[in-house]
This record gives structure tokens, sequence and C-alpha cells, in this order.
């Protein structure tokens, strides 16, 4: 492996851990403001997240890289509304896209055809995960300042599944 591509390799691994202690921080908000289907929905975010650094951990190794882990900020704790969270997620998905972007154009100079063709998946991801918050931010606005709205949008949150985003 190209030691330019298993330093931004790190680096993403980084990215994604970052994003899944994120979501976890999210995820212990929105418990400690009883929106347990938000806070049960952002657990299995953060287990997504793992998944995707754990697939770029094992594409070091089977291209003869070496992972080293770097540290991790440490998540903000206070996310303000139900609104405001899942605003913050997607502009960290925005920012994850453009990291996945910058790897791909790294892999296009390197002329890194395996590279290029794992990086696939991961585009594709973005996509899906930036259009999945931007959905959840238009139901928020539609309901405005409904209790009951809010309510049936928490449960419906809730209702989402490890199982079901791992058969994807």
């Amino acid at each position: 492996m190209d030691k330019a591509v298993n330093d931004a390799v790190n680096k993403q691994i980084q990215a994604e851990m970052d994003s899944a202690y994120l979501y976890l921080a999210m995820a212990a908000y929105a418990e400690a403001k009883d929106l347990n289907g938000v806070a049960s929905w952002m657990k299995i975010q953060a287990q997504e997240e793992m998944e995707h650094a754990m697939k770029f951990y094992g594409y070091v190794y089977q291209t003869g890289g070496e992972v080293e882990l770097l540290a991790l900020p440490k998540p903000k704790k206070d996310f303000g509304s139900i609104l405001d969270i899942f605003e913050a997620a997607l502009d960290h998905e925005k920012l994850i896209t453009s990291k996945i972007n910058s790897l791909y154009e790294l892999s296009m100079k390197k002329k890194d055809y395996a590279f290029q063709s794992f990086l696939k998946w991961y585009i594709d991801e973005q996509v899906e995960e930036e259009s999945t918050a931007a959905d959840i931010i238009a139901q928020i606005k539609m309901i405005g300042d409904s209790k009951e709205g809010i309510f049936m949008l928490d449960k419906e949150l809730g209702s989402r599944s490890a199982e079901e985003e791992s058969a994807e």
C-alpha cells in the first residue's frame, strides 16, 4: 500500500470512529431528554460508523498497509433541540462525504484502482446518509413545535433496527 494512501486511510479510520463517538454523544443527549427513539436511532448510527471504520481497517491489512490509530477529540455533549441534533448530524455527514471524496481524488492521483473500487461503496453510502438526515430534518420542520408530532417521530425513529441496517 502506498504510504500516502495508508496515512489517508488511517485518518479516515479516525474520522469514522469520531463519527461513532459523535453519534453516541447525540444518543446520550437524546436519552437524557427522554427522546428514547432518537437515542436508539443514534446508537444504531454509531454502530454503523464503527462498521465503516472496521471496513477501512480490514482494507489496510488486505493491501499490505499498517493501521495506526489516531486520537479522537471529545465530542460535545449539548445539542439543543431535536432539529439541532439532526442538523449537526447532516453537517457531519457532509464533512465525511468531503473526506471520502478526497480519498477518491487521492486514489485517482495514485492510480490505485483497487482503492477506487473499494471507495465506491462509501460514496454510495454517503449519498444515503445525507439523504436520510435531510429527510428527517424536513419532517422535524414540518412538525414544528407540535409535541404530538415530536412524540410520533421519536417513536418512528425508535423503530429502526440494527438488523435492517446490516442487511442493506
